[in-house]
């Protein structure tokens, strides 16, 4: 099983480079998520979000996940991009990409990499408003319906 593509930078992350990763020609399904900067946070007007990281324990641990989801799914091809620094409203902060043989194994494991991203990724995000500064606190996910 070919490695997961791991990626933490400040550069803006290239979403087409992901997708090229994990097409195959044994992939009839290829997804792509984006985590995307919003403008608003629990009721507060937000203008740019700030990750931070020490990168070789982020990159390890997006590293681990990856291994995990990509097993449990049976997935080959996966990849996954964060952006560290500042990162403006409407730009992608997290980008998931599955290449799998059939669309349910490669929803099933970008949620599931989501997922845990969301809860073990040692990266921290501090949102910027009108209002100021807030560190955002990690938050588990909300198990689907």
């Amino acid at each position: 099983m070919p490695e997961p593509w791991i990626l933490v930078t400040e550069a803006a992350l290239d979403d087409a480079a992901a997708r090229r990763f994990v097409a195959a020609p044994s992939n009839g399904a290829v997804l792509v998520f984006h985590g995307v900067v919003r403008d608003r946070h629990e009721g507060r007007a937000v203008t740019r979000v700030e990750y931070s990281a020490y990168e070789a324990m982020a990159e390890s641990e997006l590293r681990e996940v990856a291994r995990e989801t990509a097993r449990e799914h049976g997935v080959e091809h996966l990849a996954v991009f964060h952006r560290l620094g500042p990162v403006a409203v409407g730009e992608a902060s997290l980008v998931v990409a599955v290449g799998a043989p059939h669309r349910a194994a490669a929803f099933a494991c970008g949620l599931a990499t989501i997922d845990r991203l969301k809860a073990r990724a040692p990266v921290f995000k501090k949102e910027i408003g009108p209002d100021g500064a807030r560190w955002q606190e990690g938050v588990l996910p909300e198990p689907a319906p």
